[in-house]
């Protein structure tokens, strides 16, 4: 497709050289006016570039700047005057003009490479918005958060509703169910996507540098602090701080995270100014925060800040046949990243992928399929290629236990997998509070 520029000019020998001019490029599409009605009225041709003389007889240079600009606002225009005002330049500059060339023995080079640069600053904004898109796609809800659960559907219901407004969201789950995937899936088809996605593990951190990562600090702070560091809030302004694992956080943290959720404002260690920070805030945790709350180890008014709208992600056991859906989807991402054929599941194969427990839920499953498609020796994975990864619980028949030593045995995996929460393991186990409750006090389990 041709680059289409309109030339407005009433000196007509000037006309005709600058047309001559720009035609040298094969690839240009060249238009004349020497009427500024007439041109206005050909703005619905969309033309790539127009170059403009500001000193027409019927209509001044501001008036037709502002009607090209009212039609598009975005279209890139070149001033070309017989006057050199420097003024007039900057003031036409803020309105949006892309470069004022003064008529003279150079303008001929100068108005060449402004339009290079034009095409060049096209192109790159182009690409960025292509990324944009890409990105939007990547992490769009409906072909990335693979499953058509019940419960997995609840959640595709929830997540547009927190795209238009900059609400706090609460993602919880177990390790392993996506919670960074929602949060990035949130972020990038969001108000605030034109910002960053800032993401931070908290228990991944030492408590002594998280403050440090979290708000920055100024030259001289502490010892090795030889520069000035913008912390990862900071950092955040104007897109999304994403706070993995927020239950680990410590209590003199919370506190100093709550103050800049209520000011929106952030002061860098050893700093003394106060930053203004506008920023989306999206949390994770694989615990119950309610009842981190409860054990007094999490902040209550920190709490009901973070939980402004609350997000929980099934667990895979929960989430009926898309277990086998996902497995089909990693088997065919994997195969395609390798240059494979995609390989089909055995009966068998599926029968033992959906009786399985998945306590590494969906990154478990992917590693599983991952490693069977390497196994499988033709295009069909079977039984034998699947193959899980032990976990701390070995409920075998040959270690000759009594059906209630396997009871207790099962329940204390569970209480400490799920950080001692008596509710969440009657939820999963479906046994009564009451029966955990006794067994405890009985000093059949120990928490």
């Amino acid at each position: 497709m041709k680059y289409k520029v309109f030339i407005i000019e009433d000196d007509l020998w000037y006309l005709k050289k600058l047309r001559h001019q720009l035609l040298m490029n094969p690839d240009h599409e060249v238009e004349v006016f020497s009427d500024p009605d007439l041109l206005l009225r050909n703005l619905s041709k969309k033309p790539d570039l127009i170059c403009m003389d500001f000193m027409l007889p019927q209509m001044s240079g501001y008036e037709l700047l502002d009607g090209i600009l009212k039609v598009n606002p975005n279209q890139d225009i070149i001033v070309i005057s017989a006057q050199e005002n420097i003024k007039t330049a900057i003031e036409l500059m803020k309105k949006g003009v892309r470069d004022y060339v003064v008529k003279d023995e150079n303008s001929k080079q100068q108005i060449w490479k402004s339009i290079e640069n034009i095409k060049e600053r096209k192109k790159l904004n182009e690409e960025i918005n292509y990324l944009k898109e890409e990105l939007k796609t990547k992490y769009d809800f409906s072909t990335h958060i693979i499953g058509n659960s019940k419960k997995i559907n609840q959640v595709f219901k929830l997540l547009p509703k927190t795209l238009k407004s900059n609400i706090n969201v609460l993602i919880s789950g177990e390790t392993g169910t996506g919670k960074e995937l929602i949060a990035k899936s949130i972020h990038f088809n969001s108000t605030f996507s034109n910002g960053k996605f800032i993401p931070i593990n908290v228990s991944a951190i030492p408590d002594q540098l998280l403050e440090s990562e979290l708000f920055g600090y100024e030259k001289g702070a502490f010892t090795g602090a030889d520069q000035t560091k913008k912390g990862k809030i900071e950092l955040a302004d104007n897109g999304t701080l994403f706070l993995d694992e927020i239950s680990e956080m410590s209590m003199p943290m919370q506190a100093k995270l709550l103050r800049v959720l209520q000011e929106r404002e952030v002061t860098r260690v050893g700093g003394l100014v106060s930053i203004p920070v506008n920023f989306r805030l999206i949390s994770a945790s694989n615990k119950e925060l309610n009842e981190e709350v409860k054990l007094n180890n999490f902040r209550e008014d920190l709490y009901y800040r973070l939980i402004g709208f609350p997000i929980h992600l099934p667990p895979l056991r929960e989430r009926d046949n898309d277990t086998l859906v996902i497995a089909k989807y990693f088997a065919e991402e994997f195969s395609k990243q390798n240059g494979r054929k995609t390989p089909g599941f055995s009966k068998k194969a599926t029968e033992k992928l959906l009786s399985h427990y998945y306590p590494g839920n969906v990154r478990e499953l992917k590693s599983v399929v991952e490693l069977a498609c390497v196994l499988c020796e033709d295009s069909l994975i079977r039984q034998n290629d699947i193959s899980f990864p032990k976990n701390n619980v070995d409920l075998s028949v040959h270690q000759n236990l009594t059906l209630k030593e396997y009871e207790i045995k099962i329940i204390k995996y569970h209480l400490e997998k799920n950080n001692n929460s008596v509710s969440k393991t009657s939820e999963i186990l479906d046994v009564g509070k009451t029966k955990i409750y006794d067994l405890i006090k009985k000093g059949s389990i120990t928490i």
